[in-house]
């Protein structure tokens, strides 16, 4: 039979791997990643993924799970056990922060919330039993920009881990593992696969905990499917043009939306009045992202109405597609946060969140011009 060599790797859509006897089985054992067993514990396409993954942030190696949230829980659990604490970023997606405050605490691990201006100083809040610090690269949804070097100093300092979610910066944008972090996660969801086609998470470490996150991963029986590994893969290949163009558009509309008279504010790091415009300049290689945020009047009837009113931004809640849409922090990602919390963070019903796409950006501050005349 003529070999076959495909330029792109098949699916591997299968649950199980055969072996032809005991002594294959045994070297599938002796020899870890030379053979492929069972589809929970591995497969060339979940494989490819973490590779090329860990390729683009520098790591030791990569584990990909089923979302997302899943990352965050692999992260957590490969540093954390029952009777331990985590400090977490005061703004941080809202699914991070339940996951945390809501879930984790059943078993054991306590949380803290730091807000940004006290990441730096940890100090006190540090306890015997803290064993990390969770934070995103630009936070979730007032993108807020942190200084991951700094942050790293105070972690080893303290003799704790340092794990980023840098979901809404991607590693074209940021390498946090160069700047000291110990451990990376990205919600594959989103930047990486790129398409709204695909729910993914990837854990990107260091060799000293490699091993552990894989055995979360294994364990708990949180991997990827190989379909959606291999649609992940496809979507990454793409990236850093997608990257490029979302952050071209997301520029140009910040720039449009500071100037209407019917926003009170607007938050992209691109922006010179920015407060960390200048460290997102120089972490992010002159690249900000796709994601932005602004902020219209806090009246329900106008926010409809400007939702309404867009033609090619449809409300859906999640973000980072090659197509434009918009959502709403407050009834959305980051419902579940307290009302003082969301006072203390400035997420009032007049904020929406923005994940710009790749389209003509004249065509887009054209939907987003005529949508705010009508409020």
């Amino acid at each position: 039979m003529t070999q076959i060599h495909p330029k792109i790797t098949p699916i591997y859509q299968t649950s199980v791997f055969t072996f032809e006897d005991l002594n294959e089985l045994e070297a599938y054992f002796e020899q870890p990643g030379k053979q492929y067993m069972y589809s929970r514990f591995g497969n060339p396409n979940t494989d490819e993924l973490a590779a090329e993954v860990n390729k683009l942030e520098g790591g030791a190696g990569a584990v990909v799970t089923s979302s997302g949230m899943s990352a965050i829980l692999a992260a957590v659990l490969t540093y954390c056990q029952a009777g331990d604490h985590v400090l977490c970023a005061e703004e941080i997606y809202g699914g991070s922060a339940a996951l945390l405050s809501q879930e984790l605490t059943r078993i054991g691990i306590t949380v803290s919330f730091v807000p940004g201006e006290q990441l730096y100083a940890l100090g006190d809040q540090v306890q015997a039993n803290t064993k990390m610090v969770l934070a995103e690269t630009i936070s979730n949804p007032l993108l807020q920009v942190l200084d991951i070097q700094r942050l790293a100093e105070q972690t080893k300092q303290a003799g704790i881990k340092l794990v980023i979610d840098n979901t809404f910066a991607s590693p074209v944008i940021t390498k946090p593992l160069a700047l000291g972090a110990d451990m990376v996660m990205h919600s594959v969801t989103k930047y990486l696969s790129g398409h709204s086609d695909v729910t993914a998470g990837v854990v990107v470490c260091r060799e000293q905990d490699l091993q552990r996150a894989r055995q979360v991963v294994m364990t708990f029986g949180v991997n990827l499917s190989p379909f959606e590994s291999w649609l992940a893969a496809r979507g990454l290949k793409t990236l850093k043009l997608r990257i490029r163009q979302h952050s071209h558009n997301a520029l140009a509309i910040a720039q449009f939306l500071q100037q209407h008279p019917k926003v009170e504010q607007v938050w992209y790091p691109g922006l010179e009045q920015h407060e960390q415009h200048q460290l997102a300049k120089e972490q992010g290689k002159g690249l900000y992202g796709g994601m932005l945020s602004f902020r219209i009047a806090d009246k329900l009837e106008m926010v409809n109405t400007f939702m309404q009113a867009l033609q090619q931004m449809p409300f859906a809640p999640s973000l980072a597609g090659v197509s434009t849409t918009i959502s709403h922090p407050l009834r959305t990602s980051h419902r579940s946060f307290t009302p003082e919390r969301l006072n203390n963070l400035g997420i009032t019903l007049g904020v929406i969140r923005l994940s710009v796409g790749i389209e003509d950006v004249e065509d887009l501050i054209a939907d987003l011009e005529q949508a705010l005349e009508k409020i």
